[in-house]
């Protein structure tokens, strides 16, 4: 009787055993990570950020995208000369006078800065796929450059018009995970701002009021794509700004039919329309209170005290 008794208490501790080892297992295979789907490569993981950077850095680099006619492909970017008048400078300058190089350097990308008017055969400017294209690819290098040299620099974007769609097409691959600074690092992105975007989408973004409800030119006529040779209309950004919506902001005045264009059945009358609409007076007076005002402050006014407070509060980085 006790030899069998020891026996059935033999075989329910093995079981027990048993039981407690497959519970093991399982727990294991559950916290386990998920591996990715197959074709897909893991994500690495994220080297530690560095605690200083060289001293030649500058805490924060603020790269500015100037519009239409406002540049030029071999203009100055630390001292620009090319339009005296480009609205970006009045941000631009100010800051410059408000923060040594050390804390803000100051970047305007320099690139050709047209838009030929397809209606026009007269027009000799460079296309504006041609000219969007030269302007993104300096501003991502400058960027990327800094990146790799600077690994604890913030970055304020900023543009108008052209500019405009420049710089928020780099914060829009940025916040979606394919721009030239990664994932990881998307908290340097200090702030985005826009003025007069050509791919604006109401509610994507902070609409500084007094905002319209229209949207970009390039999203009004976004499903004529590419059917005027070298004018792309490339429509809303896929994914809007992602991860750095809540840091972009976007400025536009009511009838600019550059960020406030209604939608259109007749892309060829539409481009000659918008083709000239960077001289219109409403796209050529963000530096006036005319058509466009925040409690009193012009577009330039308020992205400048924007811009300041930024800086003034972004982290002092060690340097080496």
């Amino acid at each position: 009787m006790k030899r069998r008794f020891r026996k059935v208490a033999f075989g329910f501790g093995f079981l027990a055993l048993v039981a407690i080892i497959l519970v093991i297992v399982l727990i294991f295979q559950f916290l386990r990570p998920t591996p990715p789907p197959p074709g897909v490569p893991p994500t690495p993981s994220a080297p530690p950020r560095a605690d200083s950077q060289p001293a030649d850095c500058p805490d924060v680099l603020v790269v500015s995208i100037p519009g239409t006619w406002e540049s030029k492909a071999n203009d100055d970017p630390y001292r620009p000369t090319a339009n005296r008048h480009s609205l970006m400078l009045r941000v631009t300058k100010a800051l410059q006078a408000n923060f040594p190089s050390s804390r803000a350097e100051v970047y305007t990308v320099p690139y050709v800065a047209q838009f030929r008017n397809p209606t026009v055969l007269t027009d000799k400017q460079q296309d504006y796929n041609v000219s969007r294209a030269q302007g993104k690819r300096r501003a991502v290098d400058k960027i990327t450059r800094t990146y790799d040299h600077c690994p604890l620099t913030g970055y304020l974007l900023m543009g108008f018009s052209q500019g405009a769609v420049i710089a928020g097409d780099i914060a829009g691959d940025i916040g979606n995970g394919h721009g030239p600074i990664p994932v990881q690092d998307q908290d340097l992105v200090l702030g985005v701002g826009l003025i007069a975007d050509g791919r604006r989408q109401a509610g994507q973004q902070n609409d500084v009021g007094p905002s319209p409800d229209g949207v970009g030119a390039e999203v009004a006529l976004g499903s004529f794509g590419g059917l005027v040779p070298g004018i792309e209309m490339t429509g809303a950004r896929r994914g809007g700004f992602g991860t750095l919506t809540e840091r972009t902001y976007s400025i536009c005045a009511a009838g600019d039919l550059i960020c406030d264009s209604p939608r259109v059945s007749d892309p060829f009358s539409a481009i000659g329309k918008l083709a000239n609409a960077a001289n219109n007076p409403v796209h050529a007076k963000y530096a006036t209170s005319r058509y466009w005002a925040q409690n009193g402050a012009t577009a330039t006014q308020w992205m400048f005290a924007w811009a300041k407070r930024l800086i003034t509060e972004a982290p002092h980085p060690k340097h080496d």
